[in-house]
C-alpha cells in the first residue's frame, strides 16, 4: 500500500512540477503585456474550466503535463486575431521572450532549490566528506565494520532475495543479534584484523554455530551466528566457478554518515555546492544518452537492467514508492530534484519544439538583424518557422521514440533502488 501512495504522490508531484512550469511561462507572458488565451493542467478531453479576463484556465483527463497559449509565438501563427496583432509574442523585445520562454525552466530550478534546502537543513544532503574504498582490496584493508542483511541467497539463481523463495535464508549476523555498525574483533579462535579476513575467514569455517567476538559503540560483545552454506564465487572472481561456503551475510560499512544536516544558513551553501553536482551530473548524464540506447533495448529483451540507464517519469514515479515503502523518504526528495533539474536543463536544449530552440532562434535573429544593418544590408527578417518543421518533426519523433523506450524498460525490467 506504502508503494502505491508513493508512486502516486510522486506522480503528482510531478504533475505540480509542470504546471508550475508553464505557470512559470503564463505569468511572465502577462507581465510583459503578451496575451494568454488558455492555461490547462493536462492533455486530452477538458474535465472543467472556467474563464477568467481574457484566460481560459482548466483542467484535462490526461494527467501527463499541462500547456498554455500565448498569442503569436511565432510569425506564422495564422490564428491571431487582427486587434491582438499587436500583442503577439513574437513582435517584443528578444529580452522579453527570453525570460517568458526561459520561465519554465527557472521554475524548475527554483523547485529543485527550495528542495535542495530543505534537504539540507531537514533530512540531510550526502557526506561530501564521505570517503569510500575505490578498490576491493581496498575494502579488505579496512576495519571489519559490518553491515547485515536481513537475507541470505542460497543458490544465486534468484536477482532479490526473498526469505523462503529459492531455499533464501534470515541473515545469519541479523538473526544473532548482530547489528550495523559493530567491528568483528574474532570469528571462532581466529583473531580479525580487516574485512578482508573477515570474509576469508567466514568462507573457510564449516557451517553451523560460530562465536563471533565484537566491539559496539566500544562496549565489547559476542554472539553465536548460525553460519550458512551458500553458493559462492571466489572473492577476487565474481565471475569464476560457483562453491560451497559458509556465509553470515555480512558486508562492509562505514562509520562516517551517509548524509549530513545543515544549519539554515550553512544550508545555502551546501544547496549551492550540490545543485552544481547535479548540474555537472546532468550534462554527463546527457553525454550517455547515445551509448545507453542498445543496453535500454537489450533490457527489453531479457537482459539484466543496467542501473545506469536513463529512466521516464514511469521510472522516477516507481523510485519513489519504493523509497516511501522503505521508509526512506530522503531517496524520494532527491530523485524529484533531480528530475527538476534534468528536465529544465533538457527544456534549455536549443532544439524545436523545446523551449531552449525557440530561444536559440530569437537570438539568432537577433544577431543577424545587428550584422546585416553593420553591413548596411536590408533587415532579413523573421525565421520562417515551416522552413525548420522537418528538423522538428526529426527532434519529436527521436523523442517520442526514446521516451517509448524507457518507459517500456521502466515496466518490464524497472530499476530499483535495493536491488
Amino acid at each position: 500500500m506504502l508503494y502505491w501512495l508513493g508512486v502516486a504522490a510522486f506522480a503528482l508531484a510531478i504533475l505540480i512540477s509542470v504546471s508550475l512550469h508553464e505557470l512559470g511561462h503564463m505569468i511572465t507572458a502577462k507581465r510583459f503585456g503578451m496575451k494568454v488565451t488558455k492555461y490547462f493542467v493536462g492533455f486530452g478531453p477538458t474535465i472543467f474550466s472556467f474563464q477568467r479576463g481574457e484566460t481560459e484556465y482548466g483542467l484535462k483527463a490526461i494527467p501527463l503535463g499541462g500547456f498554455c497559449k500565448i498569442v503569436g509565438m511565432t510569425p506564422q501563427d495564422d490564428d491571431v486575431a487582427p486587434e491582438d496583432q499587436p500583442r503577439a509574442m513574437w513582435r517584443f523585445p528578444v529580452w522579453k521572450r527570453t525570460i517568458v520562454m526561459s520561465a519554465g525552466s527557472i521554475t524548475h530550478f527554483l523547485l529543485a532549490i527550495v528542495a535542495l534546502w530543505f534537504a539540507a537543513v531537514f533530512v540531510g544532503l550526502p557526506n561530501p566528506d564521505l570517503k569510500l574504498p575505490e578498490t576491493a582490496a581496498a575494502q579488505r584493508a579496512e576495519v571489519a565494520r559490518i553491515q547485515v542483511g536481513d537475507c541470505i541467497q542460497v543458490n544465486l539463481s534468484d536477482q532479490t532475495c526473498v526469505v523462503g523463495r529459492n531455499g533464501a535464508l534470515p541473515g545469519p549476523a541479523a538473526a544473532a543479534g548482530l547489528k550495523n555498525g559493530d567491528v568483528i574483533t574474532k570469528v571462532g579462535d581466529t583473531t580479525i584484523a580487516n574485512y578482508g579476513q573477515l570474509t576469508d575467514v567466514i568462507r573457510a569455517s564449516k557451517a553451523g554455530p560460530t562465536v563471533f567476538a565484537y566491539t559496539r559503540d566500544g562496549v565489547a560483545g559476542t554472539a553465536t551466528v548460525q553460519l550458512a552454506q551458500a553458493q559462492r564465487p571466489p572473492l577476487d572472481n565474481p565471475q569464476g566457478p560457483v562453491t560451497q561456503v559458509a556465509v553470515a551475510g555480512v558486508s562492509w560499512t562505514t562509520d562516517q554518515p551517509a548524509l549530513v544536516t545543515y544549519g539554515p544558513v550553512e544550508g545555502v551553501k551546501a544547496t549551492g555546492d550540490f545543485g552544481w553536482q547535479l548540474v555537472e551530473g546532468t550534462f554527463t548524464a546527457f553525454k550517455k544518452i547515445p551509448e545507453k540506447v542498445p543496453a535500454l533495448w537489450h533490457s527489453i529483451t531479457g537482459s539484466e537492467r543496467d542501473p545506469e540507464t536513463p529512466i521516464s517519469v514511469v521510472g522516477a514515479s516507481r523510485l519513489g514508492g519504493e523509497a516511501i515503502a522503505a521508509g526512506v523518504p530522503q531517496y524520494f526528495l532527491m530523485i524529484f530534484i533531480s528530475l527538476n533539474v534534468f528536465i529544465g536543463i533538457f527544456n534549455l536544449l536549443p532544439l524545436l519544439p523545446l523551449d531552449g530552440g525557440h530561444i536559440a532562434i530569437a537570438w539568432y535573429e537577433r544577431a543577424r538583424s545587428w550584422l546585416f544593418a553593420k553591413l548596411r544590408k536590408p533587415d532579413p527578417g523573421r525565421v520562417d518557422y515551416y522552413k525548420l518543421m522537418p528538423v522538428t518533426y526529426a527532434v519529436i519523433l527521436i523523442g517520442g521514440a526514446f521516451t517509448l523506450l524507457t518507459v517500456t524498460a521502466d515496466i518490464i525490467n524497472p530499476i530499483s533502488i535495493f536491488r
